[in-house]
């Protein structure tokens, strides 16, 4: 089923998701059902539960659609339940960013260019995997819905006043998406 993908200001963004109960394996397995059909209608190359309006530990990247840019996202898709972030590099790198929560917005964030992440795959087998370079942003951006954080809080200052008023429409809901929305 298509879920509404909630944006800006719905407080549910900015709440400490609670960890998945691995053992309501049908409710998993719906919620995994229902966020990639989401993020298909959606076009994006990532999802998080609470983006859907349920505050669990659980997301999907897809890098597929990346691939013209970059080739090493060829087979990039992931469910990733329960993460924890084990290891991040010291090196950083920049990159805009965008968010199907904060539509219309895109900005300069720095993030570590690898991590390892251990978690849960769809078929609740332990993983530990390191991501680097876009595979990492995209990994990183996901999972910081999770803790209640979003890209816009991560820009500079000065571009946090030049996107405030934008961020207040999203707020407000004085903008339109090509998805459903909440």
């Amino acid at each position: 089923m298509i879920l509404p993908i909630y944006l800006y200001g719905q407080p549910v963004l900015r709440e400490n998701a609670k960890p998945v109960d691995l053992e309501a394996k049908d409710e998993l397995k719906k919620l995994i059902e229902d966020l990639w059909e989401t993020l298909a209608k959606a076009d994006g190359c990532g999802l998080a539960s609470p983006q859907v309006g349920i505050s669990k530990r659980c997301v999907i990247v897809d890098g597929t659609g990346l691939v013209d840019t970059y080739d090493y996202l060829k087979d990039f898709k992931r469910t990733i339940i329960n993460p924890v972030v084990t290891w991040e590099s010291d090196e950083e790198v920049n990159y805009s960013e965008g968010c199907l929560s904060v539509p219309g917005i895109y900005a300069e964030v720095r993030r570590p260019k690898s991590l390892t992440v251990e978690y849960y795959n769809e078929n609740l087998e332990k993983v530990t995997e390191t991501f680097d370079n876009f595979a990492a942003r995209i990994v990183q951006h996901e999972l910081e819905h999770l803790d209640g954080g979003l890209f816009v809080d991560d820009v500079a200052p000065i571009r946090k006043k030049l996107i405030a008023k934008k961020l207040q429409g999203i707020a407000a809901r004085k903008i339109q998406t090509r998805y459903k929305s909440k």
